[in-house]
């Protein structure tokens, strides 16, 4: 046995995994994996743990070898939802029988799942593109957590996209884990990168072949290493053509074995036996594969036309359903978002109606419906459905003059649902969405808009005589905002049941804050499409069960929440101040910014952002979930966001050649040092001492040698005698957004009224990103030879840190406050705040900038009530109003 664990990969769940020659191909189960499939990451949101432990027992069942276990996501905490489901795994033995593969872009997500796997597991993964000390200083870590580990044939160069790269990186990487980590040779599996073929670029003709020839060669000379890649990525050019698509994975899978792949990612629904695939189809695809011939693209291409049965359509093709009999157009209209020819349809409807409310009851409703179920089932996805709602309103628009000319139309709706965003909160694309996709199943909605005060709520309620009333917020001081109204409610006895979302709001919260104030039910919804279940559910006749069924799940949840934070340890405000992030100040360089003081950005050219977008969270805001630029060709989502994105894209022109939209910055640096472990003060020119920020500092127990960080320790304090520097930023580029929206709004047009401000919240973003790169390259310039890409700043590669304001590792949002008094901000940019502190355009972004050569961002987690009251003191407030904005992050 001990001759096998020198020579072959050896992984373990509860039972041995050894991968010797003699082994099939080891198949690793991915749908557990939030980027890779919808459904798991709606149920990891929405913290259906035991629905998400079904999909890694089904992929055991299916027969996977290996568990890929991803929860990289936005709006994912990922180190808590990977060790709580790592830890969940480990008490199911039928699924921790086999080895987990921890898979995550994110260090400190991979490192908190190896702390909890059970077994000996694979790390996916590690490379040298952030260079060597990284790459040496992560594979000792594996090495001592006793894992396997997947190595990227990626460099600082960017990714091998040659045979001759491949195997220069894997090579490299090999000799420095093999001769300077002493890593187990045996326990490295090399991914030498799968890229699609037959795209068309000349390029791509050699990325199967490269492939093939760099396995063999990795096989050959890199002893007892093993192959691995992820195999539905060669096929990507031929998304929606399954036929094409399962002979191009069987085929490449079957060469690829034969070179020496002994393990990969491949959905064994998308693979045809490989003797039983068409001939002429094998031809074909191998002839890509192999790049045997110059018109290899060109043959695949025209024979996938006739297997997937269907050529180019044209024109009148495309116009043919305008034959159709009246209804089946409308509904297609419906379905497709087509509003060409909705009002020729809806009066040819009326005018056989005996009253025009009969059409929008019948004609417009029966293709409702159909949107309803096809949106239901997953068939239709969230933009479709609002360019539904478009056609909808823009012929129920046509029939209001003739409805109001009889005077006793009436519409019959399913039900009436107020909606409403929060006192002090300006953000409003989930609830509007959530709106829409409500008013295309009938419910009538009642929108107060954004920034509405509680009596407002109640009192539109009441009068309006409402079923449901629906809370939205996006910042946290909204979720004590939605607590209150749900008390109000209750004193004035209300028995309307009330719905909580938005980006800050979760169950927990949501059971542990809200549901107890209330007697009537409380729910919380994270998506659109769980909306419209939810809503049926409590506006049914005999909803009793349904909502006792709620009240139980919430009651429970709580009390398993409550006694989770419990076991918690927590150190005192004083201890973990001596168990700070240490930095040693007499080595470390500090750069004196060029250029210190404040400065203004007035109307800027807002189209130098377009390459600092980042599309990901774009596609997410339309609960399409997926990274850019794969989703695009996602085998789900793909069409759905390829569209999305032309519409997006003919936006984003329409802003910058009108001048829709106006960009604004201010940003200062300042000289600065840290007092009293947690407070930051900055100076004037003068050395005066110009404005004071406060941090908050961890205060969890941590694992022997890791620090209780807060922000204050990546500036040099008082003390040393060194002048460190800080800085602040607010950006806008919401100038316009809600002029165009309201416009939008009036011409029945939600879609774009939603897009536009998608699309004005990706531009802030991106302009804080332009600016930060302007401040670390020119004017601090501590990073003046930075030259990084767009995807590389998005994965945050650079050196500094933008924490702002109301985020994990600063969850204050008085700290705005500080900035806008130091900035000037209101005058000098017109940026303003609410009572809550939103920003107000929406499209805003303001925060620090950190400089230090070690500075991380890190999320603050739970603060005891003696860090809360000492920070009271530190601001100059009760108590109480400091629990008012720290509220989530109080241990209970």
């Amino acid at each position: 046995m001990s001759e096998i664990k020198l020579k072959y990969l050896t992984l373990s769940g509860l039972e041995p995994l050894v991968v010797t020659p003699e082994s099939n191909f080891i198949n690793v189960g991915e749908r557990t994996n939030v980027t890779g499939s919808r459904k798991f990451l709606r149920l990891i949101k929405e913290e259906k743990y035991n629905e998400a432990l079904d999909v890694a027992r089904h992929q055991v069942e299916g027969g996977a070898q290996i568990l890929d276990v991803n929860m990289d996501e936005g709006m994912l905490d990922g180190v808590d939802a990977m060790t709580t489901f790592l830890n969940l795994i480990a008490s199911e033995p039928d699924i921790a029988r086999i080895p987990i593969m921890i898979d995550s872009s994110k260090w400190e997500i991979i490192e908190a799942g190896l702390q909890v796997v059970q077994g000996k597991c694979v790390v996916n993964s590690i490379s040298l593109k952030e260079g060597e000390a990284e790459f040496i200083r992560q594979a000792k870590l594996v090495k001592r957590y006793g894992a396997a580990v997947i190595v990227m044939a990626f460099d600082e160069e960017g990714q091998a996209d040659t045979y001759e790269r491949r195997i220069e990186i894997c090579e490299r990487s090999y000799n420095i884990l093999v001769n300077v980590v002493k890593f187990p040779p045996q326990d490295i599996i090399f991914d030498p990168n799968i890229f699609p073929v037959a795209t068309g670029m000349e390029e791509h003709r050699k990325n199967a072949l490269d492939f093939f020839y760099a396995t063999r060669w990795i096989r050959e000379n890199l002893p007892y290493a093993n192959v691995s890649g992820g195999v539905s990525n060669v096929s990507f050019s031929f998304r929606g053509n399954n036929t094409v698509r399962e002979a191009m994975h069987s085929s490449f899978l079957f060469h690829a074995i034969k070179n020496g792949m002994n393990l990969g990612i491949v959905n064994p629904t998308m693979l045809e036996v490989y003797d039983e695939i068409d001939k002429e189809l094998l031809e074909c695809v191998e002839d890509v594969l192999f790049d045997r011939r110059d018109d290899a693209t060109e043959r695949l291409l025209d024979f996938a036309e006739t297997v997937k049965g269907q050529k180019k359509e044209t024109t009148e093709q495309i116009l043919e359903w305008r034959n159709d009999a009246l209804q089946d157009r409308i509904t297609h209209a419906l379905v497709k978002g087509i509003d060409a020819f909705i009002i020729e349809d809806v009066e040819e409807a009326r005018l056989v109606s005996e009253k025009p409310i009969e059409v929008i009851e019948g004609h417009l409703m029966i293709g409702m419906n159909v949107v309803g179920d096809l949106f239901g089932s997953g068939k239709m996805f969230l933009p479709q459905v609002v360019k539904s709602a478009r056609v909808m309103k823009k012929a129920v628009a046509y029939l209001q003059p003739f409805i109001e000319a009889e005077k006793d139309g009436k519409q019959e709706f399913s039900g009436k649902i107020l909606m409403a965003t929060v006192k002090g909160d300006v953000h409003d694309i989930g609830k509007n969405i959530v709106s829409v996709v409500l008013g295309c199943n009938n419910y009538e909605i009642v929108d107060l808009g954004v920034m509405v005060p509680p009596e407002k709520i109640i009192e539109t309620a009441i009068k309006e005589k409402v079923d449901i009333i629906g809370l939205s917020g996006l910042i946290t001081p909204s979720l004590d905002e939605m607590a209150y109204v749900s008390k109000e409610m209750e004193k004035k006895n209300l028995n309307i049941p009330l719905i909580i979302g938005g980006a800050t709001t979760s169950r927990a919260h949501t059971s542990v804050k809200i549901a107890p104030n209330y007697s009537d039910t409380v729910v919380h919804i994270n998506d659109a499409s769980r909306a419209v279940t939810v809503v049926g559910n409590l506006l049914q006749k005999d909803n009793n069960i349904y909502k006792e069924q709620i009240r139980e799940e919430y009651d429970k949840f709580r009390e398993q929440f409550l006694k989770r934070g419990r076991k918690k340890e927590f150190l005192s405000i004083e201890e973990a101040q001596k168990n700070k992030f240490k930095i040693d100040w007499n080595s470390t360089e500090i750069v004196e910014p060029k250029q210190l003081g404040i400065q203004i950005l007035e109307d800027f050219n807002i189209t130098l952002l377009e390459d600092y977008i980042d599309w990901s969270p774009f596609f997410r805001s339309w609960d399409l979930h997926g990274k850019y630029p794969q989703i695009l060709k996602d085998e789900v989502v793909g069409n759905q966001a390829l569209e999305l994105f032309k519409d997006a894209q003919e936006l984003l022109k329409r802003i910058f050649d009108e001048k829709l939209l106006k960009a604004k910055a201010v940003f200062g640096l300042f000289p600065a040092n840290t007092i009293n472990d947690d407070d930051v003060e900055l100076y004037n020119k003068f050395g005066n001492i110009e404005s004071t920020f406060l941090t908050l500092r961890q205060q969890s127990r941590k694992a022997e040698g890791k620090p209780n960080i807060a922000l204050a320790d990546f500036i040099a304090p008082k003390e040393s005698g060194k002048q460190d520097y800080i800085g602040a930023f607010c950006v806008s580029t919401g100038f316009g957004t809600e002029k165009l929206a309201k416009e939008f709004e009036e011409n029945h047009d939600d879609y774009n009224a939603i897009m536009i401000k998608a699309l004005a919240d990706r531009l802030a973003e991106a302009f804080a990103e332009y600016l930060h790169k302007e401040v670390r390259t020119k004017y601090w310039s501590y990073a003046s030879n930075e030259n990084l890409s767009n995807e590389e700043l998005i994965k945050e590669h650079y050196k500094g840190i933008r924490p702002a304001p109301g985020y994990p590792a600063c969850p204050d949002h008085l700290e705005k406050q500080t900035i806008w008094k130091l900035l000037n901000v209101k005058e000098n940019i017109g940026v303003e705040l609410t009572d809550s502190l939103a920003m107000w355009p929406a499209a805003s972004v303001s925060g620090y900038y950190f400089g230090n050569p070690e500075v991380r961002y890190f999320g603050l987690g739970k603060i005891t009530e003696d860090q809360v009251k000492n920070y009271a003191r530190r601001r100059g407030i009760s108590t109480e109003e400091a629990k008012k904005w720290l509220n989530p992050n109080i241990a209970d």
